[in-house]
Order: C-alpha cells, then structure tokens, then sequence
C-alpha cells in the first residue's frame, strides 16, 4: 500500500477517517521531486501539452537518472503527472524532453493499456479530433495560450440553464435579475435517444420565456467539453450510440439554437460556468471552481478573469495514488476526483460509515438520506464529510502545483446543508498541518443557498453577448 509501482507512496498526517488506506497524489508527488533533487543528478524533463488550435502549455519536473534504485518509479510518476494534464489542461499531442526509453514507454502506455486507450479516445479523438500522440523531442514548442473573456453580460432579458445528471436548472433573468426559477429531475444518463435530451432542454427553455417579454440571449453550463457550441465529449450523453451521437448528439445545441430563431447562444462546460459564478459573485479572479454533484466538475479563471482554453475536466484527475484505490466506473482508472468529490463518494462510504441503506435507492436519494442523518447530529454521516474535507485539502494542494490559484469555490449537492462546512473545515485542517504555506494563500468560498440557486444560472444567462443594433 505504500509503494505503487515503484513509486513511494506517503501516508497522511490527517488521515480519512473512513478510508485509512488513502495515499495523496501530492505527498507522493512532492517526495518524489525532493529526493530526486537530493541525488544531485536528477534527469529534467519537460512536457508540453498541444490542443488542435495551436495552444501549447508547459509543465516541467525532475526525475530520478536511470541507475538510481528509485528510478523505478520514474514511469508511475510521469504518467499520473501527464494524466492530470491531460485533464486538466487537454491536448492532443504530447511533446516529451527526456529519457527516449519513458517516452516510448508513455506512447505505448497510451496505445496499449485499457485506461490509456480510455484517455487517448476521450480526450484525444473526441475532443482534439487526433489520436494521442507523444513526440520524443528536445525542442519543445513555445507556450501559446488562448483565453476568452466570456460572460459578465447582464443587460437584456436572457435565459440560463445547467444541465446536470441528475436535475436539469433554468432561469429566467432580466438585466441581471432572476425573476423565474425552476429544478426538474431528469435522468439523461443512459437514454440512447437524443430526442430525451433535446425534449427536456426545451421544456426548461419555453417554462421560463413565459416569464419574460421577449427573449434575447440563451446561455447554458453542462458536463462536458463544447467547442463552439458543439459537443465533444459529454457524459449526459453517454447513453447515445455512437453513430446516433455523431449524427444528432454533435449540433444539438445549433438545433436549439436554431428552434430560437438563431438568437445568441452559448454552451460551455459547467465547471467553467461554476467558476465564473464565483468570480462574478466574489469580484475575485484566480478561482478553480469545484463542483460536487452527480460528478466532478471543474472550471478555472484566470488572473484576468477570463476563461482559458483548458478543459478542467477534473473528475478524471488523479488524487489517489494506492493502487488499490476505487475505480471510476466509466474509464476504470483508480483514485481520480470522481470517486472522491461527488455523489459516488457518499454511495461509497456509506458501508464504511456503517449506514444501511436500501441499495435500489438511486445516489441522488441515498445523498438526501445522509443529508437527513446529518440534520439529526448523526455521527455517521458526520464521518463521511470529515472524510471528504480530508480529501479535499489534498486534492487542492495537488491543484496548487497545476493551477496559479488563490481562491476555491466548492459548490454541487454533496455541500449542501451543515455537511458543506464539515468538508470545508477538514480541507483547512488538512492545509495547516502539512502545508501551512498554503493557509494563508488559498481561500476557501462557499455560496449561500441563493447564490447557490441563481448564481449558475445568472453566470450561464451572461454567456452570450447580445449584438448592438
């Protein structure tokens, strides 16, 4: 449990109450760095991640030389490392200065493995258009990066969804007020047919028109990856066969678009609208948005307060580097944010909490069930959110090596009620006893019960700019 393929493994000094066996990727991570530094010989190597628009983002990080006993876990180490940037930042095409005999072994990881496949159709074929590639190289293309000063249009009278797993939010807002609000349950999850999705989006479209004179822009957030209002890769839609999905899933939204008379549109993933919330609500930039519902999802502005071309998709990050550590059932790789941030997590650490639940139950009610314990003072569900906020304040001081980031925005239906201050709290516990230079950088910010609401759906309504006549 404390060595991952040669990799060491570092046992925290909070553990998770519920789940002893947890390994942070940053303890790992940052040890590995320290003592690989400490050899006096450590190889460097230098990554740069390549999207379809020419965006190129660094990263760079030492290693140990091939004939050091700990160079073992060289290969472990690099791939979760390309993994979370893969995720987090995207791309197609990884440039690798380094040892030719890891870079061949991470080309062949991505052609070879389940998981890699996984990552190599996803995130490369689906969002790039290009299989994952890695170029051996010791000329690395300059950094090029591109980022859009999406949102903050309030002016108008605009309509705002959120398209979640479970629920499916829409808002109607007038020059910045909502004055129509609504949450319908759905279950997008496995419908194999579009016409599901396309039916229920404009249900919540037409509900709140009704409550405005006239409608002048439409923005929406969901899971995913869009690029110019197309889907690329969306869990909502996992359900659509993949020919179906080629043929109606990509332009859905130019169809909804279309059925509005072609007023301004825009759809982003729901991570970046999360955290464009944030940053609106807060008058603060340099936030990573988290949210913890049906998954994990993730957004990021930037100092300028824009949103960058980086995919956030942090459910598939690695935080958890036990190799025994739950799988996500979708990609099957282990220790990614999924299983830890979001209603799975709760599912999952029901049965070490003690709490028996009827396992027909789907997560959204067994989530309502814990929530309910924890309003009666239930000292087991108590433990699941000590649990999560353990989780938690690793994962952001692993994020802190990936991001510029100052503020945390943490939202999503898993920190609702009293359990959100419990995770929030066991997150600053985890800062300040092992990395207190952290606790006076990072803030943490959770919205009200309103700003949690309205917020999304204000931050959506705002995406599209409205032309001057």
């Amino acid at each position: 449990m404390n060595v991952n393929l040669g990799l060491e493994l570092i046992a925290p000094k909070v553990t998770p109450v519920l789940d002893p066996a947890f390994r942070p990727a940053v303890l790992a991570c940052r040890a590995f760095r320290q003592q690989a530094l400490a050899t006096g010989q450590a190889v460097p190597v230098q990554i740069a991640l390549e999207q379809a628009d020419g965006s190129v983002s660094h990263f760079k990080t030492p290693i140990f030389p091939e004939r050091h006993p700990k160079a073992a876990g060289n290969f472990i180490y690099l791939e979760r490392i390309v993994k979370f940037l893969l995720w987090s930042r995207g791309g197609f095409r990884i440039y690798f200065d380094g040892p030719a005999s890891l870079a061949a072994e991470l080309a062949r990881y991505y052609r070879e493995s389940a998981t890699g496949k996984f990552d190599s159709n996803l995130v490369g074929e689906k969002m790039f258009d290009h299989p994952l590639e890695v170029v051996h190289t010791q000329s690395l293309p300059p950094e090029r990066s591109r980022a859009t000063s999406l949102g903050r249009h309030l002016e108008g009278c605009r309509i705002g969804f959120d398209l979640g797993g479970s629920d499916r939010k829409v808002a109607a807002v007038m020059d910045g007020k909502v004055v129509f609000s609504e949450e319908t349950v759905w279950d997008p999850y496995f419908e194999p047919d579009p016409q599901y999705h396309f039916d229920g989006i404009m249900d919540s479209l037409k509900k709140a028109a009704a409550h405005l004179p006239r409608v002048d822009a439409i923005g929406g957030s969901a899971a995913g990856v869009y690029v110019n209002n197309r889907v690329k890769v969306a869990s909502l839609f996992r359900g659509v066969p993949p020919e179906v999905f080629n043929r109606r899933v990509k332009d859905l939204f130019l169809e909804v678009r279309k059925a509005w008379n072609n007023i301004p549109l825009e759809v982003v993933n729901d991570g970046e609208v999360t955290a464009l919330a944030g940053s609106m609500s807060l008058g603060k930039n340099r936030i990573l948005g988290i949210s913890l519902g049906t998954s994990t999802a993730g957004g990021y502005v930037n100092a300028e307060g824009n949103i960058t071309s980086w995919i956030n998709e942090l459910a598939f990050v690695p935080v958890d580097y036990n190799p025994h550590a739950p799988a996500d059932e979708w990609s099957g790789d282990r220790g990614c944010c999924v299983q830890y941030f979001s209603q799975q997590c709760v599912g999952r650490l029901l049965q070490p909490a003690g709490i028996e639940l009827d396992p027909k139950l789907s997560l959204p009610e067994k989530l309502k069930a814990v929530q309910k314990l924890m309003d009666q003072g239930d000292y087991r569900a108590r433990k699941i959110y000590e649990t999560i906020g353990a989780y938690l304040g690793y994962a952001v001081a692993h994020f802190t090596d990936f991001y510029d980031l100052e503020n945390l925005l943490i939202l999503g239906r898993v920190t609702s009620g009293p359990g959100g201050d419990l995770i929030l709290a066991g997150a600053k516990a985890v800062l300040q006893a092992e990395f207190p230079e952290l606790t006076g950088k990072i803030q943490f910010h959770i919205p009200d019960e309103k700003e949690k609401r309205h917020g999304q759906a204000v931050a959506a309504a705002s995406l599209p700019a409205i032309p001057k006549p």
